[in-house]
């Protein structure tokens, strides 16, 4: 299992940025290799990904979501991966958004790829592209999901 941990500092507050990271479906606006996400409904979403040529579908689990705080995931099917984006609010109008992900790199490729850091490097840009994304729209998000999901045992 590799993982890989990347920040972000937007020029938002943390209710915008947390709004905007829960409209799964926008991702593949700033997310590199991300052809596609569809919300199942409020816990389960299915991607469709292409990086480096490879395309795979997956199905992930929302398995907790504080507001403001914290979405976790778990993948259900496909990919083997795991993580959490975490917003802390440094101001009024700055935020520091956190990506923390457990995966399991897939054969030869992948897992030199994961050694050399090529994943942290893809997540850095997708935050970097994020911050734009939400920047550029003035700080409006384009929608939002204010539900809690309770973690698993609580």
């Amino acid at each position: 299992m590799s993982t890989v941990t990347e920040s972000v500092d937007v020029n938002v507050p943390v209710r915008t940025a947390y709004n905007q990271w829960t409209q799964f479906e926008e991702f593949p606006r700033f997310m590199d290799g991300v052809r596609e996400i569809r919300q199942l409904d409020d816990t389960h979403l299915h991607w469709k990904t292409e990086i480096a040529g490879v395309k795979r579908e997956f199905d992930a689990e929302i398995t907790e979501q504080v507001p403001d705080e914290r979405v976790a995931w778990k993948s259900t099917g496909g990919e083997k991966q795991a993580g959490v984006v975490t917003f802390h609010r440094l101001d009024d109008t700055h935020t520091r958004v956190t990506v923390q992900m457990d995966f399991d790199p897939q054969g030869a490729v992948e897992t030199a790829g994961a050694k050399l850091g090529m994943v942290d490097h893809r997540v850095k840009g997708d935050l970097k592209r994020f911050r734009e994304f939400i920047e550029d729209r003035d700080g409006l998000e384009t929608g939002a999901w204010r539900g809690d999901v309770d973690r698993p045992g609580l």
